[in-house]
């Protein structure tokens, strides 16, 4: 068993366009317990602190993963597992120490909750459009670097469907001329009722 378990698995998930090689959503974790002047090895740091040093990976993150036949490689130090869906690159980066497997089903969770909710349309400006729901989509897969759902239908559920609390309060309330007119009489029985008090 190693010292260093931790349930911090994931250093970033990146969504990349091909075309002109620019960001389309990046979220970068780092632990909330980790000390934030710890080095950039230790398991739940940041190993990219600032937009410079972010940028310029994921430039040679795309040069590299172009031209690459595989779906998981080491860069930089660090297991990256993506996929391809269009002119889109989704990646989901962790520590050199992680389980690839538990990292590319992350990336597969990522892309099929992805074509459910925009409908098997994953490109750039599909994504952007549906920026609220990419966004949703990532937060319910990975908190704070820590991996919650793996399951695309789950995801997709959570993110498209209406809270139902909300839902479960307009089906009690009747909208019949009987019901406003028992809606306005127990109005009128409070507001005498407070008056009264007063």
């Amino acid at each position: 068993m190693s010292p260093n378990m931790s349930l911090f698995s994931v250093n970033a998930i990146l969504l990349l366009s091909t075309d002109d090689r620019s960001r389309i959503l990046t979220k970068y974790y780092s632990a909330p317990h980790h000390p934030p002047n710890a080095s950039k090895e230790e398991p739940g740091s940041n190993p990219y602190p600032t937009v410079k040093e972010q940028k310029a990976f994921e430039k040679g993150l795309l040069e590299k993963t172009t031209k690459s036949n595989s779906d998981i490689i080491l860069y930089d130090g660090r297991i990256v597992v993506f996929k391809m869906e269009g002119d889109v690159m989704m990646y989901v980066v962790g520590g050199s120490e992680e389980n690839e497997i538990l990292l590319f089903g992350v990336v597969l969770c990522l892309r099929d909750a992805l074509s459910i909710l925009l409908k098997n349309s994953t490109d750039k400006r599909t994504l952007i459009e549906n920026y609220d729901l990419v966004s949703l989509a990532i937060d319910e897969i990975v908190d704070d670097g820590i991996i919650l759902e793996v399951d695309p239908v789950i995801v997709a559920s959570r993110v498209s469907r209406a809270p139902a609390q909300d839902v479960a309060n307009i089906k009690g309330v009747d909208l019949s001329e009987q019901g406003v007119y028992n809606l306005l009489e127990f109005g009128k029985n409070k507001l005498a009722e407070r008056m009264r008090n007063l």
